[in-house]
């Protein structure tokens, strides 16, 4: 495992830190969720910072449905994160670059991961095409749509 029992928080990574968080959360109401003034739960937001980090492409893909689930529940899930499986699951990307450091910072591209696989200028979005097997040719969100839809197909 990632954790030992007994382990103090402090020692903790970011990301192990991040999905602790996450699963105390969904295993225990440890804190009463928000009511509204109809009544009704008030959705909450989630901000993680690479919770990907460390973890094997099983867990990943375990994440992702941890975190699919708390949005379709209603909350709000912000994630920066490199990790193009995830970006793939994304229901809104947003690509800073070109690059790190001072070399990024600036808006590349927005928009659902084929919009952003549609870009020519986003390294995220070659990651994008290269994951969904598309050739690198495809820079339209038009072109790659009709690749996906042609591959399902196939």
């Amino acid at each position: 495992g990632y954790i030992r029992l007994g382990q103090t928080t402090s020692t903790l990574s970011g990301g192990e830190a991040q999905r602790l968080k996450i699963a105390r959360f969904l295993l225990a109401d440890l804190e009463p969720a928000p009511i509204g003034q109809n009544g009704k739960t008030l959705p909450r937001m989630f901000l993680l910072d690479e919770p990907t980090t460390g973890l094997s492409s099983v867990d990943n893909r375990k994440l992702i449905k941890v975190l699919q689930r708390l949005a379709a529940e209603g909350n709000t899930v912000v994630v920066i994160e490199h990790n193009v499986e995830l970006i793939a699951h994304s229901d809104y990307v947003i690509d800073l670059g070109p690059g790190g450091g001072d070399q990024g910072g600036k808006l590349v591209v927005s928009g659902s991961p084929v919009q952003v696989a549609a870009s020519g200028r986003s390294i995220t979005g070659s990651e994008l095409r290269r994951l969904f097997g598309l050739r690198a040719a495809a820079t339209t969100s038009r072109e790659i749509k009709a690749e996906i839809s042609g591959a399902a197909h196939a």
